[in-house]
């Protein structure tokens, strides 16, 4: 009978307990609505920077945008050559941040691919506004079905710095004649801000959409 009465007098206060509760998460999830909606909307204002096109003969591979694959592909003679890029991060604390979009340092991975053999030469490479260097070169496994390289699982080659230089100079020399050089900055540049640009929208959007329905679901 006590517990029944202790149940009858706390019920009030934990109803109390969660209405509050609910008031204080509510006004928590429309501050954070009103800062992305803000944030969005600033995002959505920034300028593009010009439109760049690659090189000749390279060209944009269709979806590359939405992917995480190859970005510019050509043909050279029967090889088939696909580029994938990336920020390279900065590793110097404290080092120099003049510029303003933070895109001037790369990675670049460039696949050179014959149809009739099963692997690919892969090379790993630093790209600057006015240079480019390798970091490795290795022979990986095509992936049969769609054609991507797959991580290796056995040996793919030496340490590039370990090379002699005129075995550096001669692999240098060998992409230089496929197109691999500076000249690809500008575009891959431009590119990586407009997929950093659209990727940034769609998170300020997606999380406004998870919060918005957990908004309305606690008003129900």
């Amino acid at each position: 009978m006590w517990k029944n009465s202790l149940a009858g007098v706390l019920q009030p206060f934990r109803m109390l307990a969660y209405r509050q509760s609910s008031s204080v998460s509510s006004a928590v999830n429309s501050i954070l609505l009103r800062s992305l909606k803000e944030h969005y909307h600033e995002v959505s204002k920034m300028t593009p920077p010009p439109k760049v096109s690659p090189p000749s003969p390279f060209t944009v591979v269709k979806g590359a945008l939405e992917g995480g694959g190859p970005v510019l592909r050509r043909t050279y003679g029967e090889e088939d050559i696909s580029i994938s890029v990336m920020r390279l991060a900065n590793m110097n604390a404290g080092g120099d941040e003049d510029d303003d979009d933070g895109i001037n340092q790369l990675f670049v991975h460039v696949d050179v691919s014959k149809p009739t053999q099963n692997h690919a030469l892969h090379f790993l490479c630093g790209l600057y506004p006015d240079a480019l260097g390798i970091h490795s070169v290795s022979m990986r496994p095509k992936a049969k079905s769609s054609g991507f390289l797959v991580i290796p699982s056995s040996y793919n080659g030496p340490i590039f710095q370990d090379l002699d230089e005129r075995m550096k100079d001669a692999l240098h020399g060998y992409i230089e004649e496929r197109g691999i050089n500076e000249s690809l900055f500008p575009f891959l540049q431009a590119f990586l801000y407009v997929k950093d640009h659209r990727k940034l929208m769609h998170w300020f959007k997606s999380v406004g959409m998870l919060i918005s329905d957990r908004k309305q679901a606690s008003n129900v």
